[in-house]
């Protein structure tokens, strides 16, 4: 095996590493930026009206599935995206690199969206459902590991640049429910469904432009995989996708337990990600320790994601059912409440950049800015509580505005942080793989987000929402506690 630089080493063009030409951040940015920017456009835009699709009366354009059924697959859906990127990973470091398999899921996603488009009924939704999840997958975690290779692991814009990224993923999540709603509303699910398609054409066309002009590391297989071993992966490939197969027609797997199903696979990924990881030879002792300290943090954002992917599930229903969507005369579309929360990011994110910036070296680590996104987002569902009890159309839309804003600050309290986190904390041969680890996190959370709908009750909703909210809370002041011994286990990184 070669020797390669790891992925928060500096380029050896010193030109390209004091590259500011894309709003203070490396051009090639741009590039990232704008193949994910479409990406969400498609996967929000899809996720919309998927809910809605899965549980309207056929009369009505959708399908007659039971509510609580349809948001169990649709957070087995959000969970299995995040799952696959494990997939992706590894072909990423293994075999491929992570730019090429950025480059060839762009392509799987656009013919998940076109099937999900042309086929109708629960063969569109099976075809288009599994080639979106394993496509979005597999692009998730390789374009946040190319950005890292954008950046020396001291270089002070590095939390700033993943801001920036993430503001790129939050204008075509904003853009998405919009477009992909109003055509619903007017036109039919089919038609939003090829709007996702149309979107995710325009970003796979804008990155084949731009995909040369990314550094060398983005191109690098760290831990080439031997010749010699491909059918033996090949033949667990198969093997796989055929106990899958049994299992799905032996009732083993059905949509009402898919979630259950999705959460112990991923619980089961998890742990044995992290024992390859640290039970590896090819790394070094520091690396190890780094390991550990992301522990807790995956734990932590295992239960804010576990809340904050309620807005696919829990909010939607809340939308359709509880929220007074009335504006002056005109009904809003349900999906339209998800572009909500990408507004707030696009207005926000800049703030979090400047104020990362404007701190440097002073901003709070990486363990206090999780404690506190947490807590915040247990916070978010208690504002649920005032509303509690009420009739169909009782929640003001001022109200839910104001929710999804706190949903909004712990969100960029974490999520753009822990990506960049893992990146810091990757050890050399195990880069994109620790990326996917931090989107399993985001995979178990999706998934339990899925089951606990199954457990809202409308007519009961103060147990639900007081309880998930102290958990949260719980965990962020536990996290805070414990911030001192996590740095020690960071070895440097903060």
């Amino acid at each position: 095996m070669r020797n390669v630089p790891p992925v928060d080493l500096p380029s050896s063009d010193d030109t390209a590493a004091r590259d500011t030409r894309f709003f203070g951040q490396p051009f090639a940015l741009a590039h990232v930026f704008g193949v994910e920017m479409w990406e969400r456009f498609s996967f929000y835009g899809m996720q919309g009206i998927l809910l809605l699709y899965l549980y309207f009366s056929v009369t009505d354009g959708g399908l007659g599935v039971d509510k609580t059924v349809a948001a169990s697959i649709v957070g087995a859906y959000g969970g299995a995206v995040y799952l696959s990127t494990v997939l992706g990973a590894w072909i990423a470091d293994r075999i491929l690199g992570a730019e090429r398999v950025l480059f060839l899921s762009a392509i799987v996603i656009m013919a998940g969206h076109i099937a999900l488009a042309l086929l109708p009924g629960f063969a569109g939704v099976t075809v288009g459902l599994i080639l979106v999840a394993f496509g979005s997958g597999g692009l998730k975690a390789t374009a946040t590991s190319v950005v890292g290779t954008l950046y020396a692991a001291d270089d002070s814009r590095r939390d700033a640049g993943f801001s920036l990224f993430y503001l790129g993923i939050n204008l075509g999540a904003f853009a998405g429910p919009l477009l992909t709603g109003l055509l619903q509303s007017t036109l039919g699910f089919h038609w939003g469904f090829g709007l996702a398609a149309l979107g995710m054409a325009l970003g796979l066309t804008q990155y084949s432009f731009g995909r040369r002009s990314l550094p060398a590391e983005a191109r690098v297989v760290p831990n080439p995989l031997p010749r010699g071993r491909y059918p033996l992966f090949t033949g667990i490939g198969v093997a796989a996708v055929v106990v899958i197969v049994v299992l799905v027609l032996t009732g083993v797997i059905r949509a009402d337990n898919l979630a259950l199903i999705v959460i112990g696979a991923v619980i089961l990924a998890a742990i044995a990600y992290f024992a390859v990881i640290l039970l590896s030879r090819q790394i070094t002792s520091q690396e190890r320790s780094r390991v550990w300290g992301f522990l807790p943090l995956f734990l932590t954002s295992v239960v804010f994601w576990s809340l904050y992917q309620q807005q696919f599930t829990v909010v939607t229903l809340y939308s359709a059912e509880r929220l007074d969507r009335n504006l002056f005369g005109w009904e809003m579309p349900i999906p339209w409440v998800q572009s909500i929360n990408p507004v707030f990011i696009i207005l926000l994110a800049g703030v979090f950049t400047a104020v990362w910036s404007k701190l440097g070296s002073r901003q709070p680590s990486t363990p206090v800015k999780f404690a506190f996104g947490v807590a915040v987002m247990g916070v978010a569902f208690l504002l649920f509580l005032p509303f509690a009890g009420g009739g169909a159309n009782s929640t003001p839309l001022l109200a839910i505005v104001g929710i999804l804003l706190v949903f909004t600050v712990a969100e960029l309290m974490l999520s753009p942080v822990g990506l960049s986190a893992a990146t810091k904390l990757a050890p050399e041969r195990f880069q994109t793989q620790m990326v996917a680890l931090f989107f399993l996190s985001v995979s178990l959370g999706t998934a339990i987000a899925g089951q606990l709908a199954t457990l809202y009750d409308p007519e009961n909703e103060v147990p639900y929402f007081s309880t998930l909210g102290l958990i949260s809370i719980a965990m962020g002041v536990l996290l805070l506690v414990c911030v001192k011994p996590v740095l020690s286990l960071m070895k440097g990184v903060r």
